[in-house]
């Protein structure tokens, strides 16, 4: 039994902010109640007239991989009009004013896992600004932050280096739930926002999400367990190379390597590290698709043996440091468009700058780089205080 009662779940049961409104939703298909009903369905019994939904990358049903296109739908099993917020280019990321011209509130429900570049948030912060340019209310349905709301990893987005996978001023680890973060945003940039947050009750900041008694629906195709979600603030640093990052597996981001990788040597060059929280295996792994389709890879698993104690985005950057270290004459920085952006290095979008690009190079010294990170988490956990929801208790 649910122990945590989510922001979904109050809104349906009070009704009054949507009773005689017109309204939108902004959700996916893990956007579901304790008893996993579909948020659609359920707000859309509450008083209002819901009009149209907006969809995140990955799409309503959450089947499109990473950055594959989703184009718009016409009303389907849902009733209305879905919008995709993730099409073909950089235009689609954000609603138009005339899809917010029939409608008095947005209502937000998406499961977040945590991570600055898992692009819900982003995603979230341009619906806020096209509300408050349109003078329309953002409801945000609230839910527990997966990975728990203490812990804070890595440093600052750097002027220039603002893209969709590093759209939010907070830490890649930042401890927000999605309520929290809308907050924070509006309070930076939106002043004139009508908000309403819907918080969820019962949650402490320091219960991941299996303590919360409530159900785990993939997020998105490449997201299946919390696990998963635990290593992803440093695995997800893999896309911005030509090694896997275990996508077309059944382990995607635990599964990493490529067909040149020394598996062993890589696997005891991190072992002998002593990284807080996990341990690597030696493996070979052959994906499906993506990134060396077909091909057997040399790499490593990664193994959480103490979730509280890991931190995975130092974990990711000395990762790719040994890993390079192997292989540089093999090992290169992806050169495909990464999220839109055509002129700078994925790497340094996802970490805010090229700090951590010139660490995993050997041109910059790892200590610097983390003391760094940690002196920034230092002063965001102060500075975020006054938006926080929830206690630490829990």
């Amino acid at each position: 039994m649910a122990t945590v009662r989510l922001g979904l779940e109050a809104l349906a049961d009070e009704g009054a902010l949507l009773a005689g409104r017109r309204f939108a939703l902004l959700a996916n298909q893990a956007s579901v109640t304790a008893r996993l009903e579909p948020a659609w369905r359920v707000l859309a019994g509450c008083g209002g007239t819901l009009v149209r939904l907006f969809a995140p990358e990955h799409g309503l049903y959450g089947f499109a991989q990473d950055m594959e296109a989703v184009g718009d739908a016409a009303a389907d099993a849902v009733g209305v009009p879905v919008r995709s917020l993730y099409g073909a280019s950089a235009a689609s990321l954000a609603p138009a004013p005339e899809e917010l011209a029939e409608v008095e509130a947005v209502v937000v429900d998406l499961p977040d896992i945590g991570c600055r570049y898992y692009t819900f948030a982003a995603t979230m912060a341009y619906v806020m600004a096209a509300c408050a340019a349109a003078g329309v209310e953002v409801i945000v349905c609230d839910r527990p932050n997966p990975l728990g709301g203490v812990i804070l990893e890595g440093g600052a987005v750097m002027p220039g280096f603002r893209s969709f996978v590093s759209e939010l001023p907070v830490p890649v680890r930042h401890g927000l739930t999605l309520g929290e973060l809308a907050l924070w945003l509006r309070e930076e940039r939106h002043p004139e926002l009508a908000l309403t947050v819907v918080p969820c009750r019962g949650w402490g900041r320091r219960a991941w999400w299996d303590e919360t008694g409530l159900p785990w629906v993939a997020p998105s195709p490449n997201m299946p367990t919390l696990t998963t979600a635990a290593i992803y603030p440093g695995a997800c640093l893999v896309e911005a190379t030509n090694l896997s990052e275990g996508r077309g597996t059944t382990r995607p981001f635990q599964l990493i390597g490529a067909p040149w990788l020394d598996g062993e040597a890589l696997a005891g060059r991190l072992n002998e590290r002593q990284l807080p929280g996990c341990r690597f295996r030696a493996c070979r792994f052959r994906p499906e698709f993506g990134k060396w389709a077909g091909e057997v890879c040399g790499g490593v698993e990664w193994h959480v043996v103490d979730r509280a104690a890991m931190r995975p985005l130092v974990t990711g950057v000395i990762l790719l440091k040994e890993a390079r270290s192997l292989a540089p004459e093999r090992f290169a920085w992806r050169r495909e468009p990464y999220e839109f952006v055509t002129d700078l290095p994925a790497i340094d979008l996802l970490t805010g700058s090229p700090a951590a690009r010139a660490v995993i190079e050997g041109r910059g010294e790892e200590g610097e780089l983390f003391a760094a990170w940690e002196e920034f988490c230092q002063i965001f956990g102060e500075r975020r205080r006054w938006c926080l929801l929830y206690p630490e208790g829990g």
